[in-house]
């Protein structure tokens, strides 16, 4: 058939079948199908719209199974390396941070745990100790998630904290990770969140060897106090504060330390602590093969480590992660990267500069559940089929026919299914709880909401 018979026939087809992916066009000109196939190929192309992998019941199962934690100092104040201005509705105590993450979670459903960060986090007098705290946590609809030891800040960690030169340093870190284990016990949190900014500036400074040595120690130490329900979370940053190398520079890094420590040791991703046109989906289905993967913080940036929203500068990428993550979830328990993907821990590390932090939070938690919704709309049956024809564009039209669908009225179904108002943001807005826990923080504190915030 020549090409201008096959482009009328085709546009008949259009004109008659909306739902007739363009791909049609691609793929039946290239291989040059004849008359009689046009039919056969526009069947099996039309399936890409026309027929789900997943029933409604199952896709509503799935999405209802989807968490991720809260971080204790996204609810607070904070603002950029350069300082913080004014954000009054921001909370200054524990017991702030853990009513907000409550609310979160009330107008999201998706939000049940919050991580603390320690020392940011203490127990206020009314909470009395630790298990106050989880028992306070628990009046407000949440529950304690992982724990974040800080070893950046102190002036003894000027040159590192598992890597210093000297053991009196090593020692003060560790008995402060400890502390954090303890704290886990106490609060029933199942995990540890590690994150250094131990690394050099200059040439010379330290052995990279050496260093590596001294943490791998630390780590040992660390990991033996862990109960048998707990893991720990590795986390990786290829710069700053150092600028010279990163003792855990990258998730190569952090695998070969987890796997010198064992299998309650796993790799944390935080999709901002990558250069710039990472393959961060690559890591992630590399991590999740090895069954390392233990979990995420989700952020977004447009150049460094920005913790911005998530989903506010690239969604397609946070999509693109979800897709290898609906991947291997699909395999179940029949593969390490199914029973891997089966125990990630979701969480949110981001600093809400100039947004009401839990405005902020609950647009992080729409933009997760629509990039796993769409994620879980790809039909992988096609793409297997397309890749197995080494079909390049048929691939890719499979995932981005998923990426463009609007699964906004999808998951406004789901939500009042569960009792929760369709338009978390609008019924946020309309509680007026912003405006109370203003009102009363610049009465408690004035018009500064002066509480410590994290870059991570």
């Amino acid at each position: 058939m020549r090409f201008g018979d096959f482009w009328r026939r085709l546009h008949v087809s259009v004109r008659v079948n909306s739902r007739l992916s363009l791909l049609t066009l691609i793929t039946c000109s290239r291989h040059r199908l004849s008359s009689s196939s046009l039919v056969t190929c526009t069947r099996h192309l039309t399936l890409l719209k026309k027929d789900r992998p997943m029933d409604k019941s199952t896709l509503f199962a799935r999405l209802k199974t989807q968490q991720v934690e809260t971080p204790s100092w996204g609810f607070a104040g904070s603002g950029t390396r350069f300082g913080k201005f004014p954000q009054p509705w921001a909370a200054v105590t524990l017991e702030e941070k853990l009513a907000d993450a409550g609310i979160a979670h009330k107008h999201t459903g998706i939000l049940p745990k919050v991580a603390l960060h320690i020392p940011w986090d203490k127990p206020t007098p009314g909470m009395k100790d630790w298990k106050g705290v989880a028992a306070f946590a628990r009046q407000h609809g949440v529950a304690i998630g992982a724990i974040n030891p800080n070893v950046f800040q102190d002036a003894d960690y000027q040159f590192g904290s598992f890597c210093h030169p000297h053991e009196r340093v090593r020692a003060k870190a560790l008995e402060h990770h400890l502390e954090c284990v303890d704290i886990a016990k106490a609060t029933d949190s199942k995990g540890i969140s590690l994150w250094y900014a131990d690394g050099t500036n200059y040439p010379g400074q330290d052995s990279f060897r050496e260093r590596r040595q001294r943490m791998l120690a630390s780590f040992q130490k660390l990991y033996a106090a862990l109960a048998p329900d707990m893991r720990l979370l590795m986390e990786y940053k290829f710069y700053e504060p150092a600028w010279y190398h990163t003792d855990l520079a990258d998730w190569g890094a952090a695998s070969l330390m987890c796997k010198k420590l064992g299998p309650q040791a796993t790799v944390l991703v935080d999709t901002g602590h990558h250069a710039l046109g990472t393959n961060i989906e690559w890591i992630v289905a590399s991590l999740l093969d090895e069954g390392i993967l233990g979990g995420f913080h989700f952020n977004s940036r447009k150049y460094g480590d920005d913790d911005l929203t998530v989903g506010s500068i690239n969604p397609h990428e946070l999509f693109l992660i979800y897709n290898e993550l609906v991947d291997a979830e699909n395999e179940g328990q029949a593969t390490v990267a199914g029973r891997c993907a089966g125990q990630i821990a979701y969480m949110f590390d981001q600093c809400h500069a100039y947004k009401n932090t839990i405005e902020a939070t609950i647009q992080s938690a729409v933009a997760v559940q629509e990039a796993y919704a769409k994620a879980l709309l790809v039909d992988r049956a096609a793409l297997k089929q397309f890749r197995q024809n080494c079909d390049v564009s048929g691939a890719e039209e499979v995932l981005k026919e998923a990426y463009n669908t609007d699964v906004r009225p999808m998951l406004r179904e789901l939500r009042e299914s569960l009792g929760i108002d369709p338009n978390p943001i609008a019924a946020y807005r309309r509680s007026g709880y912003a405006e109370k826990v203003t009102s009363e923080r610049i009465a408690k504190y004035g018009s500064k909401a002066a509480a410590g915030g994290g870059f991570q």
